[in-house]
């Protein structure tokens, strides 16, 4: 069970848009799935964060994927949010590993690279998609959502992500923040905030203390200035079935389906997302060929 949540709010007389969001049991569920190493893990819970809170931005039905593609070598990195605080991600090779950074920080960008792309496609229920993509400028996460948002966007926005690992692997804690200036933002509460955002602790050290999204919230933007609108809970989820595989397999044809019923007397399939298996009999493979 996911303890994780995330709670939206406005700041400065609605001038400031803001949310902040623990992801640590969500990003643990991705790395006990993918049994990621460290870096692989910072990079693909920093990425799984910001694909939450992208997500909380949306409405109803409407969804987002996010693919990161530098030229590291932890390959492309895809992850699917919704409006619901549903998250779920996959990353191409897991296990690389690399000497902490000079700061003595896990090297995220060695393992994502510092150039190639980021590309949002949000499906808001309409015929065409909304796709937007940006260059990676740094490739440690939250800077290229940064550029994302005030580039493709156009919102000025500044993006806080942390993933803190254990020694042994597993994730100790996750979380983040965006924050947006809305139009009209005056420039003095411009002024603040750079000066708040330049003050405080790196989100992983915030949630490792035990802060929640709301006194994370309070520690970027000041507790007198924000009110908190709603929270929702956060989730490693999976949407994959069965039943979505079985379509998949009947669109691939007859005589694709005829030579794993020939060849296999059956079929595996797995999920990229939560590597679960579903195996198919020959007897549920004729099935469809019948259908």
């Amino acid at each position: 069970m996911s303890n994780d949540y995330l709670v939206r709010g406005v700041a400065f007389d609605g001038m400031v848009r803001i949310m902040a969001v623990r992801s640590t049991d969500t990003v643990a569920e991705a790395q006990r799935r993918h049994n990621t190493w460290p870096v692989v893990s910072a990079a693909l819970g920093r990425s799984m964060t910001a694909g939450v809170m992208m997500g909380a931005m949306l409405k109803g039905e409407e969804k987002i994927t996010i693919k990161i593609e530098g030229d590291g070598p932890i390959g492309p990195m895809i992850i699917d949010s919704n409006a619901k605080g549903e998250v779920r991600g996959f990353v191409t090779n897991p296990h690389v590993h690399f000497d902490l950074n000079t700061q003595g920080k896990l090297d995220v960008r060695a393992g994502v690279g510092s150039t190639g792309t980021l590309t949002i496609v949000k499906d808001l229920g309409l015929r065409e998609m909304f796709s937007g993509q940006t260059e990676i400028v740094s490739g440690e996460i939250a800077e290229d959502f940064t550029y994302y948002f005030a580039t493709s966007e156009q919102v000025p926005s500044s993006v806080g992500l942390g993933v803190l690992v254990n020694p042994d692997n597993t994730v100790l804690a996750a979380g983040g923040f965006i924050l947006q200036l809305m139009p009209g933002c005056e420039e003095e509460v411009i002024a603040f905030i750079e000066q708040r955002l330049n003050q405080i602790e790196p989100v992983s050290k915030m949630i490792e203390k035990g802060l929640t999204p709301e006194e994370i919230v309070q520690a970027v933007v000041d507790e007198d200035n924000v009110t908190i609108l709603d929270r929702m809970p956060v989730a490693f989820t999976c949407q994959c079935s069965k039943e979505r595989f079985s379509d998949a397999i009947a669109g691939l044809g007859n005589d694709e389906i005829q030579a794993m019923i020939t060849e296999d007397g059956g079929a595996e399939a797995q999920c990229h997302f939560c590597l679960q298996t579903y195996d198919f009999s020959k007897e549920e493979l004729e099935a469809l060929l019948h259908d």
